[in-house]
């Protein structure tokens, strides 16, 4: 597969490359399914350095897990796209999970079935939310958004506890490159009260050649109409106050003003890459609440709060 092919279908395995050298280089797919009451992420992955390794991580309201599993026991597939680590599999259409890890005294198991995916908008040059950045070949972390709102139907058992979605809301995006960002915030959100929206937002230090830069990307969806703040289409950040657990953030493009508060609640630790290994710790919490006001001409046209978020601070 040649390398503008996979640019315009992100959702593939794009490190197919790396499999036989021992280049750093991580990727990651990110399936979040959330109820009224809590969610459940899958994080599946590679990492490659020395040593070549496939991963699953999962993370709850309350708990996270690393699971480790060989290189061999990792397959993808492109048509149609699908990601497959030992007994556990996942794609756009679903996910089946089968997870036995002895050390940890732990058994997930179960199925989400996905329909409906919504994704934001695309083009030749936008081939995802990093817009022509998409393109640039030596960017430590690339991210693609593959559905920002789907209906997830089914159910997860961990040991012996049953996590239920019944036309609840999933989400899909991943990552790839050779490190995550140094500092970055990431929030993401569909449960909203009173709208079907959906959000996401990052915002993070590039290194970029000899310079850095702060990245900006961000969507909203509200109904059909899609709202982008990106660094490429020339939006400006107004207000960037963050803290441990908390961001107050205003971000302007054109007549449009977006503010996104948010309070972090406890969050679970998973592990990031830096140089292809997965070294660093972070914390995600999946439970924190955002409220979103959108102004056009200093005229509300969308306020909503969500719950069951997913937050980063780094």
């Amino acid at each position: 597969m040649n390398r503008l092919f996979l640019m315009r279908n992100p959702d593939l395995f794009q490190g197919e490359k790396y499999l036989n050298k021992t280049k750093n280089y991580f990727e990651g797919w990110y399936f979040k399914n959330s109820n009224n009451l809590e969610t459940i992420s899958f994080i599946p992955g590679t990492n490659i350095d020395k040593n070549k390794k496939a991963f699953i991580q999962v993370i709850t309201n309350n708990e996270s897990f690393f699971i480790n599993y060989d290189i061999t026991k990792f397959e993808f597939g492109i048509n149609p796209f699908y990601i497959k680590i030992d007994n556990n599999i996942f794609s756009k259409e679903g996910i089946s999970i089968d997870i036995k890890d002895i050390n940890q005294n732990l058994v997930i198991t179960g199925n989400i079935k996905y329909l409906n995916n919504i994704n934001i908008n695309t083009n030749i040059l936008s081939p995802n939310i990093m817009g022509p950045f998409s393109y640039v070949p030596f960017m430590e972390c690339n991210h693609a958004i593959l559905s920002i709102k789907n209906n997830a139907t089914g159910m997860i058992k961990i040991n012996n506890r049953k996590l239920e979605f019944n036309n609840d809301n999933g989400y899909i995006e991943k990552d790839w490159g050779c490190s995550f960002p140094k500092s970055y915030i990431w929030c993401q959100g569909n449960n909203f009260k009173n709208s079907n929206a959906s959000f996401m937002l990052s915002i993070a230090d590039i290194p970029f050649k000899l310079f850095n830069f702060r990245g900006i990307i961000c969507v909203l969806i509200v109904g059909n109409k899609e709202f982008k703040f990106t660094t490429y289409n020339n939006t400006k950040l107004l207000q960037y106050d963050i803290k441990k657990d908390f961001l107050n953030i205003t971000l302007k493009k054109g007549p449009y003003l977006l503010n996104i508060q948010s309070k972090k609640c406890f969050g679970q630790k998973l592990s990031a890459p830096v140089k292809g290994k997965m070294e660093k710790d972070i914390f995600e919490s999946v439970s924190s609440v955002i409220d979103i006001t959108l102004k056009k001409n200093n005229t509300i046209i969308f306020s909503d709060t969500s719950n069951n978020c997913g937050l980063e601070i780094v």
